[in-house]
């Protein structure tokens, strides 16, 4: 294990003294904001993986903050975004806290504090929501296209085959053809966070860290042994 005791490292002449237990506190937050980074280039430019990224994204940054408390995370976050500012420009560095950034915190946060699944839960999805809402925004403003489009025939298509189903004589109009986009998004977040939950609550208790019990009423959908 490594020894976090108060001793003083001298990194050169002149320079401050340093406890290892600050030392490595400054080495995993670079190493985090790093690795956070990184996912989110993947997740950007590479065109498999996908899933597979959006997962991992969040994780780094919570881990950080169960290790090293939240304004450590917080600042990880900022330098996840400088980083990303530099290596992407200002546009689209930014957008990793819409709802990346955001959803770490929150979620580190309300683990922390051992708050229940259900709260962690909606509110991360409403960030989640929330978040990429100003992505779609955001990105129709770079491409010069309204993304919000492609949404928005997703949603008539599942309610026209919803009515098709039932035979069901009505012509949706665009109100309702909103809302089914909205939901689509909400139900994608709902399934996001969830398993952001379940793969936390199957991981860190492997990396010497731990995360509420889930609720009794999803506790058959966890089948995954945490110790």
């Amino acid at each position: 294990m490594i020894d976090l005791k108060d001793q003083k490292i001298q990194s050169f002449p002149g320079s401050n003294n340093l406890s290892k237990r600050q030392a490595l506190k400054i080495v995993e937050t670079s190493y985090l904001a790093a690795v956070t980074s990184l996912i989110w280039i993947a997740l950007y430019y590479l065109p498999i993986g996908g899933a597979v990224f959006r997962l991992a994204l969040p994780l780094p940054l919570i881990l950080l903050m169960h290790r090293r408390g939240f304004k450590t995370a917080f600042e990880a976050v900022v330098l996840t975004v400088l980083l990303l500012v530099v290596l992407m420009g200002p546009f689209r560095g930014p957008l990793i806290l819409f709802p990346y950034g955001f959803l770490s915190l929150w979620l580190g946060w309300s683990w922390i504090k051992g708050l229940s699944w259900w709260i962690s839960w909606t509110i991360g999805t409403a960030i989640g929501t929330s978040g990429f809402l100003v992505r779609v925004a955001v990105l129709s403003i770079l491409v010069g296209e309204n993304l919000w489009v492609i949404i928005t025939r997703a949603g008539f298509s599942l309610l026209e085959k919803i009515l098709n189903l039932f035979s069901l004589p009505y012509s949706p109009d665009m109100m309702h053809v909103q809302l089914m986009a909205i939901t689509l998004v909400v139900i994608q977040e709902v399934v996001y966070v969830f398993c952001l939950h379940a793969l936390a609550f199957w991981i860190f208790p492997r990396l010497k860290e731990s995360i509420p019990e889930p609720p009794s009423l999803l506790s058959g959908l966890i089948s995954l042994d945490p110790s």
